[in-house]
C-alpha cells in the first residue's frame, strides 16, 4: 500500500514539475515574442522617423533650389489680383507677379519689402509687411495688413501712410514695387517637433502662414495656435481658423478676447476672457517641451518671451518676429543672460553729410534712434534689421549689432536701426 501512494506522489510532485518547467517556458517565450515584437515597433518608428527626415532634407534642399532659381534682385511688378476685407480697417491682398513669370517659394513667417508710390509723399514709402498664407502656394502672395490709426495721444493726428494707402486707396489691378521674400524668423521644418504659435492683433500674420504651409503640406504632428485680440470686432481670419481645427486633430486652436463684445460667445466665438500668457499655456500644455513662435504687438512679446525663459524654455526653443527696435532688444536674449559690453564710454558718433557729432546715449535704442533724435533724416522701414532700407555707409569706427541682420549689409556699411557704436564711429548721414 505504502509503494502505491509513494508513486501516487511522485506522479503528482512530476506533473506539477512538469507543468511549472512548461509554465516557465511559456512565459519566457511569451516575453520574447513581447521583446521581438517591441523591437520590431521600434524598428519600424525608427524607420519612419528616417523617413521623415530624408523627406524634411529634401523638401528643404528643393524649395532652397527653387528660391535661388526664381528669386529676383531689386523691385519686381506685382499687380494687386485681390483685395479682400477680413475685419473693419483690415484687407488681404493677393499679389500676382505682372511678368508671369515663376514665384520663388518662400519660408513660412518671412516679409516681403514694398516701396508704395503714395500720392503726396516726395519719395516710395518702404514698408514690409508678413506673407500672411501657406508657402506651398506657387500662383501668388499674400499680406494682410491693418490700417494704423493716429497716435492714442494726437487723435487728430495722421494715420500709418502705408497701411491707410492700401486699405483705403489701393485697388485691384494696380502694380506695386516687391522685393523678394527675407527675413530670419521662419519655421524651422528641419525639426520636426511639436509646435506653439502665438499671434496677438495683426502680428498673427507670419503664425498664420505657418500653420497654413502646415496643414497643406500634411504636417500630423502637434500644433497648438494662440489667438490674442480684444474681441470679434477684429478677430481677423476667423471662419479661416475655425475651418482648419475642424479639418485638422492635430491642431488645437484657443482663441483669446481681452475685451469681448456683448454678443460675443464664449466656447463659440472664443475660448478664453484673458490675455495670451505663460500661465495659459501651464494650464493647457502637457509641458513646455515645445518649438514656440511669437509676433505680436511689444507688450505681449515682452511679457511672453521673458515668462517662457523664466518656465525653463530653452532660448533655441523660443522664436520671435520683433516689431521695431524696443521689442529686440527686450526680447533678444534671455534675463540674466545680457553679455556684458566693455566698449569704451564717453563714444562721440559724427554724422557727417549732416555736420553734426553727439554723443552715444545708452538711452538711445540704436544708432537710428540716437540719429533722430538729434535731426539727422535716415530712412527706414521694419526698424527691426530685415529690410536693409536704414542702411549707411561707415567712413570709420565699428558697429555691434544686438540682434542678426535679415539684411546682410555690405562691407563697410552698416544697419542703423539694429546697431550701436563700438567705439568712436562716423556715418555717411
Amino acid at each position: 500500500m505504502d509503494a502505491v501512494i509513494n508513486q501516487g506522489v511522485v506522479q503528482v510532485v512530476g506533473a506539477f514539475i512538469v507543468a511549472a518547467v512548461v509554465l516557465q517556458v511559456m512565459i519566457m517565450l511569451t516575453a520574447s515574442i513581447r521583446r521581438i515584437s517591441n523591437e520590431n515597433e521600434q524598428s519600424r518608428l525608427y524607420q519612419d522617423s528616417l523617413v521623415v527626415q530624408v523627406d524634411t532634407a529634401l523638401a528643404a534642399y528643393h524649395l532652397e533650389r527653387k528660391s535661388i532659381e526664381d528669386a529676383w534682385n531689386g523691385h519686381r511688378k506685382f499687380e494687386i489680383t485681390m483685395k479682400s476685407r477680413e475685419v473693419d480697417g483690415v484687407h488681404s491682398f493677393y499679389l500676382s507677379p505682372h511678368d508671369g513669370k515663376p514665384l520663388p517659394p518662400f519660408l513660412p513667417g518671412q516679409y516681403l519689402t514694398f516701396a508704395f508710390k503714395v500720392p503726396d509723399e516726395p519719395k516710395p514709402v518702404v514698408r514690409c509687411y508678413s506673407l500672411s498664407d501657406s508657402a506651398a502656394n506657387s500662383e501668388y502672395y499674400r499680406i494682410t495688413v491693418k490700417k494704423i490709426p493716429p497716435p492714442p495721444d494726437d487723435p487728430d493726428g495722421r494715420p500709418g501712410v502705408s497701411s491707410t494707402f492700401l486699405n483705403d486707396v489701393a485697388e485691384e489691378g494696380d502694380i506695386i514695387d516687391v522685393k523678394a521674400p527675407s527675413g530670419h524668423f521662419h519655421l524651422k521644418t528641419e525639426r520636426n517637433r511639436p509646435l506653439v504659435l502665438i499671434g496677438g492683433g495683426i502680428g498673427v500674420t507670419p503664425v498664420l502662414s505657418m500653420l497654413n504651409t502646415l496643414c497643406q503640406t500634411g504636417f500630423k504632428g502637434e500644433v497648438w495656435f494662440f489667438y490674442g485680440v480684444r474681441n470679434s470686432a477684429e478677430h481677423a481670419m476667423k471662419e479661416h481658423l475655425e475651418a482648419v481645427a475642424n479639418e485638422h486633430s492635430n491642431v488645437r486652436l484657443h482663441i483669446c478676447y481681452s475685451q469681448p463684445l456683448d454678443d460675443d460667445v464664449e466656447g463659440k466665438d472664443y475660448q478664453h476672457q484673458e490675455f495670451v500668457s505663460v500661465d495659459l499655456f501651464k494650464r493647457l500644455l502637457p509641458s513646455n517641451n515645445y518649438d514656440f513662435y511669437i509676433c505680436g504687438p511689444p507688450p505681449m512679446m515682452e511679457s511672453l518671451t521673458g515668462a517662457l525663459y523664466e518656465w525653463g524654455v530653452p532660448k533655441d526653443d523660443v522664436n520671435f518676429e520683433a516689431f521695431g527696435m524696443a521689442t529686440v532688444k527686450k526680447a533678444a536674449k534671455p534675463d540674466g543672460e545680457q553679455e556684458a559690453s566693455d566698449k569704451p564710454t564717453n563714444i562721440e558718433v559724427t554724422f557727417a553729410r549732416s555736420g553734426k557729432t553727439v554723443k552715444w546715449d545708452d538711452s538711445a535704442s540704436s544708432i537710428l534712434d540716437l540719429a533722430e533724435s538729434n535731426g539727422v533724416a535716415i530712412d527706414c522701414a521694419c526698424r527691426s534689421g530685415g529690410c536693409g532700407t536704414c542702411i549707411t555707409a561707415v567712413k570709420s569706427g565699428n558697429v555691434e549689432y544686438l540682434v542678426e541682420p535679415g539684411h546682410q549689409p555690405e562691407a563697410g556699411s552698416c544697419l542703423t536701426c539694429i546697431s550701436v557704436p563700438a567705439e568712436d564711429l562716423e556715418l555717411e548721414a
